[in-house]
């Protein structure tokens, strides 16, 4: 199989497992776990074959741009299909174990969807593919986020459905203002036009505008918590694993290749809401009085993150572009982790409130294990993948002089500590239930790799930084 045949593959293989999950009646678990690890094997092929390459392209029917449909992959992309690979097969583990029947069908079916939606953003070639797959990840997205809740959980979702379609409809305005002036959406064809263009300024607001809106980024992350905090475990961990970082790898995008990294006004604006974000929102973290909510809105401080890496990219370079990328895929894993722990712990004592956990160190030791971990790359303590990134997010910042943004990093680490420490303080005292809800081992097991995964990450920050190769 040549590499370029891997790219479209990647989008059509868990698509059709979305479809067969959602029409078949019976086999829901098996199909959900082989389709998510059949998608894992052609990520690392991928990522092989890009070892050697550098840079894949594929037309889809053969035919060129614009008649036909161009899908690219460089090092970013890899590293980010890669991880999300990685965390498919466990999270299709933690939910063959946490639904059953129509629930565990839905589930499959919805989730194999947004898998292939997610792989084709990150390999779609020119903006209005970027658009459908956007949209597609958005809606299966919503829909899980309704998969078996209640009322509170429809409300929240409705709130996520507002939020992800009028996100959709800035965004496409944009991609039509684009189009106006200059014929084509190929992402080759655009690269460095952006600033220049009539209505190219007016364009990149309503896409970043709509961006930052569908990544719930501070201060508009109204819909973000609620979703988090009434969805199932499976269900939280993948939208803010993965859901929420695609439309910040969309943002790197355009900024770096059709505008240029161009306006450095744009790159204080992010920092400012970036590094809000990060302090704000760790504060509101600090406050919960409830595991997901905490965690929902530690989601949103660590997003601020990568707003300041972005940020930074234009004028630090390779150490912004790498912290970018490695506290992507650090969060990615911990936050992952961290949503299965919590709601095992959750579901072991019948609810999400702090002060009603009961010690489950006895009883659920690889969760309260997973929490440990996941907090650690959160933190950004040695030798996580997250300190790895927060270092090189500090080198970048020192490089161009914003000793503010140092303060920032700093002093939002300090705040995870404490919101971390609350966690683990909290699934580590308390009196046992002995008559507890039992959970299925593999529950556990889903969590714990993923958070030590985090950590791992620490250990292959030089390979992952030489597969992104330079800046795009």
């Amino acid at each position: 199989m040549s590499a370029s045949s891997l790219l479209p593959l990647l989008v059509l293989w868990p698509l059709a497992g979305g479809l067969l999950g959602l029409l078949l009646p019976r086999g829901a678990g098996p199909l959900l776990l082989g389709v998510s690890t059949g998608n894992l094997a052609l990520a690392v092929a991928l990522v092989d074959a890009l070892a050697g390459a550098g840079k894949v392209a594929h037309s889809v029917g053969g035919w060129s741009t614009p008649l036909g449909i161009a899908l690219r992959a460089d090092g970013l992309s890899a590293v980010l299909i890669l991880v999300a690979g990685a965390v498919a097969p466990l999270l299709a583990l933690y939910a063959s174990a946490a639904y059953a029947g129509r629930e565990l069908r839905y589930f499959a079916g919805l989730f194999l969807l947004f898998l292939g939606a997610l792989n084709g953003l990150f390999i779609a070639g020119d903006l209005f593919n970027l658009y459908v797959t956007l949209e597609l990840l958005g809606l299966s997205a919503v829909a899980l986020a309704a998969l078996g809740g209640g009322a509170a959980a429809l409300a929240a979702s409705l709130r996520y459905l507002l939020a992800t379609i009028t996100g959709s409809l800035a965004y496409l305005l944009g991609v039509a203002l684009l189009y106006r002036a200059t014929g084509t959406l190929d992402l080759l064809q655009l690269s460095g036009q952006g600033p220049a263009l009539p209505g190219g300024a007016v364009a990149f607001a309503l896409m970043v505008a709509g961006l930052l809106l569908k990544a719930a980024v501070f201060p508009l992350h109204f819909w973000l918590p609620p979703a988090h905090a009434n969805a199932s475990p499976p269900v939280s961990a993948a939208l803010s694993a993965l859901a929420v970082k695609a439309p910040l790898y969309l943002l790197l995008r355009l900024w770096l290749s059709t505008y240029d990294g161009a306006w450095p006004l744009v790159a204080e604006l992010l920092a400012a809401i970036g590094a809000a974000g990060v302090l704000w929102c760790s504060l509101q973290a600090v406050l919960q009085r409830r595991a997901k909510l905490l965690v929902a809105y530690s989601t949103v401080a660590q997003l601020g993150y990568l707003l300041l890496a972005l940020a930074l990219v234009p004028a630090a370079g390779a150490a912004a572009y790498g912290a970018f990328t490695l506290l992507l895929v650090s969060h990615v894993l911990a936050k992952a982790g961290l949503f299965l722990a919590v709601g095992n712990l959750a579901r072991r004592a019948g609810h999400d409130r702090l002060d009603g956990f009961e010690r489950v160190v006895q009883h659920l030791p690889l969760s309260a294990s997973a929490i440990a971990l996941a907090g650690v790359s959160l933190m950004g303590m040695p030798p996580s993948g997250g300190f790895n990134g927060k270092w090189l997010l500090l080198q970048a910042a020192i490089a161009t002089g914003d000793w503010w943004l140092v303060a920032v990093i700093l002093v939002g680490g300090l705040l995870a500590a404490v919101y971390i420490f609350k966690l683990i303080e909290h699934t580590f005292g308390g009196s046992d239930r002995p008559d507890a809800t039992a959970l299925p081992r593999r529950m556990e097991w889903a969590a714990l790799t993923l958070a030590a995964s985090a950590v791992g990450v620490g250990f292959l920050g030089q390979p992952l930084l030489r597969l992104l190769g330079g800046v795009p």
